[in-house]
């Protein structure tokens, strides 16, 4: 009964697995270069909020330029 299932599970495992395998990963790979809908509502809120942010750097740096000068160089 052994001897029977043998060729077919050699060429279930040298030809089908590998194959199967393959194809799994390469369904995965394109799945995963797609934006879903919740990463393009992620990113288009932070593309809002940036130049929010930018304007609050400005301001903070300005203070610090203004209390302490050379504070950049302290960095």
């Amino acid at each position: 009964m052994l001897e029977m299932l043998h060729t077919p599970l050699v060429i279930f495992l040298a030809v089908v697995a590998p194959i199967w395998v393959i194809a799994h990963y390469v369904t995965r790979w394109r799945t995963a270069k797609v934006l879903t809908v919740d990463d393009e509502k992620m990113l288009s809120e932070l593309w809002e909020q940036a130049p929010k942010m930018e304007s609050r750097i400005n301001a903070l740096e300005a203070i610090l330029d203004a209390e302490v000068p050379d504070w950049r160089k302290k960095i």
